[in-house]
């Protein structure tokens, strides 16, 4: 699928999803049923692939951030449309760039698409993906992305267009080369394509489901990411060495 983002740029470093949810959308053929649930967005698939494939996950992450010799890597995954990665993104985003800092943990973060039509334009999600992978191509520092992440989900609803876009990332310290990518849609379609294939490997961690907020440890779904940091603390603290490896 061409050279992941981390082979690209080895200085990026973003990607994750949550254990309950607030909407479901079912696909029953050509219908798509939405229910109201309790925390985030769960997108019931039938398509269950078999276990999680690590390669997979790291090659089509969108951002990367954090030491190679971390003891634990986590996999986050959100879609800027989502409300619940927005709350999740408000409550542990600074616990998690600590913990970068720290050198404790690398975090994978995998930008999803499924609530594209949630958005007046129909892509939102799909482009503020985009605009994540052009910082991760163009010369962004896990700096860049932290800022824009956060301007992306703060504008969540707001439906901004690619320019509006390129000028949240230029604040944020993205290179020329960055913001044209991003006014320009450039990467939007492999956003897309990464997106779909880091969805695959969420719904074979969890029997078939994808959902915003998660995160994964060792390809396990973590619990109580949606309760404040204690998750952080608990998975560093037992890291997947110190784990039964999933089945």
């Amino acid at each position: 699928m061409g050279k992941s983002s981390e082979r690209v740029n080895s200085k990026y470093e973003p990607q994750a999803t949550s254990s309950r949810s607030s909407y479901v959308l079912m696909g029953l053929g050509a219908v798509i049923v939405v229910a109201l649930v309790v925390f985030g967005v769960l997108y019931m698939t039938r398509d269950k692939g078999g276990p999680v494939d690590d390669k997979v996950l790291a090659e089509n992450a969108a951002f990367i951030v954090g030491d190679k010799a971390a003891p634990d890597t986590i996999d986050v995954f959100e879609d800027f449309q989502c409300p619940h990665c927005k709350d999740f993104e408000a409550s542990s985003g600074a616990a998690i760039q600590q913990k970068v800092a720290d050198g404790a943990i690398r975090v994978r973060f995998h930008m999803l698409n499924f609530l594209d039509s949630e958005s007046d334009s129909g892509d939102f999600s799909s482009r503020g993906a985009g605009a994540v992978l052009c910082v991760a191509r163009n010369g962004g520092d896990r700096d860049v992305f932290w800022k824009l992440h956060s301007a992306l989900f703060a504008k969540s609803g707001d439906d901004p267009s690619n320019a509006e876009i390129a000028t949240l990332a230029a604040d944020a310290g993205a290179t020329p080369e960055a913001q044209k990518c991003i006014t320009d849609g450039a990467l939007v379609d492999e956003a897309r394509s990464m997106a779909d294939q880091s969805s695959k490997q969420l719904a074979n961690s969890n029997d078939g489901n994808v959902a915003t907020p998660t995160v994964l440890s060792a390809g396990t779904r973590v619990d109580g990411i949606t309760d404040g940091t204690g998750w952080l603390d608990d998975v560093i603290a037992n890291p997947p060495s110190a784990r039964k490896s999933p089945s």
